[in-house]
């Protein structure tokens, strides 16, 4: 995984990418939080989509809510950057939906929108280091 930092409106968005995925479990999911606060002293994470396994866009396998929680629970905004279109799962599409229309867990198309999402959600939960 390769993190950058870009700043936007006073607030430090880290940046994951990286070509395999790498997040197949919610342990994964929580060394990413570690390593991106660590290394960049973020809260708040773009996350390119093929970072994730695909099992997180299978919502029987409770991946993306366990995932998702930890985010919730550890303070961390996060939007996840990529083409949702391919997938026809009405459940992942209403997870989406519902995701995008809360303050923790987004899905959208570019990188550009994710860090002006993640600028604009508010300025109290940046972590200071």
């Amino acid at each position: 995984m390769n993190l950058t930092k870009v700043e936007q409106d006073g607030i430090a968005i880290a940046i994951a990418k990286g070509g395999a995925s790498e997040i197949d479990d919610v342990q994964a999911a929580l060394d990413m939080i570690a390593t991106v606060w660590y290394e960049t002293g973020c809260d708040r994470i773009v996350v390119e989509k093929a970072l994730l396994s695909e099992r997180f866009f299978e919502l029987k396998t409770r991946l993306a809510g366990e995932i998702a929680q930890k985010f919730i629970n550890y303070g961390v905004k996060a939007a996840i950057v990529g083409d949702f279109s391919g997938y026809d799962s009405r459940s992942l599409r209403d997870f989406i939906y519902e995701s995008n229309h809360g303050s923790d867990l987004f899905f959208l198309p570019t990188e550009q929108e994710a860090i002006e999402k993640l600028s604009a959600i508010g300025n109290g939960n940046e972590r200071q280091r």
